[in-house]
């Protein structure tokens, strides 16, 4: 199963690749140079598929909340299919009962290890939509049409591997802007693109045309180099929740740390004194949920040098830090529109100029975040300094190290802003 591939430029190799399988250049290449191309033909979707028609006849019944139920079982069927045209491209997937995913370890490792950071709540939500789906929606198709799905795809396990590979390996072609209220493109399998590994200072990119993605690099690449593609601005709690991995500490320039909203509204709440005040905070804070800038699930998003969700973050502290009076006008006028003040900006280098009851409740709210991780900043520092100790840790052990560090890294540099 060819692609386009300019083979004499880049090579498919397990040496010289930080991960399994890599993409390496076989001689030096500049910016804007194509690599390889894959038409879309080739590409594994339910459109393409052996079973797209039936797929499409019965996309109504096949409707779920992860919207890729029609691509695992395009993969269910092909796997099994003696004459499957991608057998060869199946033939470079990593093994699947070797895949790293957080949902395949242990619930004690998992909560153990990754305990704060996001993963193990994210891991749970994906665990019951994988067995809703299966049981509801999967296996009943699969058992309604036994003639394209042998039993020994008939496996809730095999089921659950493949949602794990199609989060690492899949690709979903962004909508073009006039099409923002579409539904989002379905994912599909692209072969040699989804060999690339990831990094955040990445030198390659794919690209969409009609006929054919195109994978061009970004920066000058030099013979014998790893070609990496970029996953999106990926945090490293993401990356090791739907990849298997993460980059190690300080590389991943993305990297960022969650302040969960109820934990603000739980440090305002520490400052109150009587039942008035209590009572007060609670009104904002079911107006900021009126407006939509805060909910039970929510999280606020600190990167290293910019608030992800500056608006959502500088509306809260606004409302939940005003004078009564000020806030009973706020109320009646609906919000202020768009009267943001330059000194309420949350870029990083402005934190310290916030007003000092902003400034407290971040900091207060960041110490109650720390608070959720098992260990200290200085317990991942001793580790992550100490090679020989570090040697000893398990993979799982290093991955999870590193997702907890540069999150605590992260919250530490906010404290410092803060004090």
């Amino acid at each position: 199963m060819a692609t386009q591939a300019k083979r004499r430029r880049v090579a498919v190799s397990r040496k010289g690749t930080v991960a399994g399988y890599g993409m390496v250049a076989r001689e030096t290449v500049q910016p804007g140079e194509l690599l390889f191309a894959v038409p879309r033909a080739v590409c594994l979707s339910q459109h393409t598929c052996s079973i797209s028609g039936l797929l499409e006849r019965e996309r109504g019944a096949l409707q779920s909340q992860s919207g890729w139920v029609p691509l695992l079982l395009a993969l269910l069927h092909e796997l099994q299919a003696p004459a499957s045209p991608w057998s060869p491209y199946f033939a470079l997937w990593p093994e699947l009962s070797s895949l790293e995913h957080p949902m395949f370890w242990p619930e004690e490792q998992r909560r153990r290890l990754l305990q704060g950071t996001g993963v193990p709540e994210a891991v749970e939500k994906d665990l019951a939509n994988i067995h809703g789906e299966y049981s509801s929606i999967v296996l009943p198709f699969m058992e309604a049409h036994p003639d394209l799905f042998s039993p020994g795809v008939r496996s809730r396990e095999l089921y659950h591997q493949l949602v794990a590979l199609v989060m690492a390996y899949s690709f979903q072609e962004p909508l073009e802007e006039e099409e923002d209220e579409k539904e989002p493109n379905s994912p599909l399998m692209v072969p040699a693109a989804d060999i690339l590994n990831h990094l955040a200072n990445h030198n390659a990119n794919l690209e969409y045309s009609p006929n054919c993605l195109r994978m061009v690099a970004t920066q000058p690449i030099p013979k014998g180099h790893e070609i990496f593609n970029t996953y999106g601005q990926m945090a490293n709690w993401q990356l090791i929740h739907m990849y298997g991995f993460v980059e190690p500490y300080p590389d991943n320039t993305d990297d960022t740390a969650d302040i969960q909203m109820v934990t603000v509204r739980e440090a305002a709440l520490q400052g109150t004194k009587v039942e008035a005040e209590r009572l007060l905070l609670c009104e904002r804070w079911d107006y900021l949920c009126k407006l939509e800038m805060v909910g039970e699930e929510g999280a606020f998003v600190i990167g290293w040098e910019e608030v992800l969700t500056e608006e959502e973050l500088t509306t809260t502290l606004k409302v939940l830090c005003m004078p009564a009076e000020e806030f009973r006008e706020f109320k009646d006028q609906d919000g202020w529109g768009d009267d943001n003040k330059e000194e309420d900006s949350l870029t990083i280098t402005n934190i310290p100029k916030l007003k000092e009851s902003w400034r407290r409740l971040l900091r207060d709210s960041v110490l109650l975040t720390l608070k959720t991780y098992a260990t200290d900043l200085k317990a991942e520092q001793d580790l992550l300094s100490n090679k020989e100790v570090y040697a000893t840790l398990s993979w799982r052990e290093q991955q999870a190290l590193q997702v907890r560090y540069g999150q605590k890294m992260i919250l530490h540099q906010l404290l410092e802003l803060t004090g």
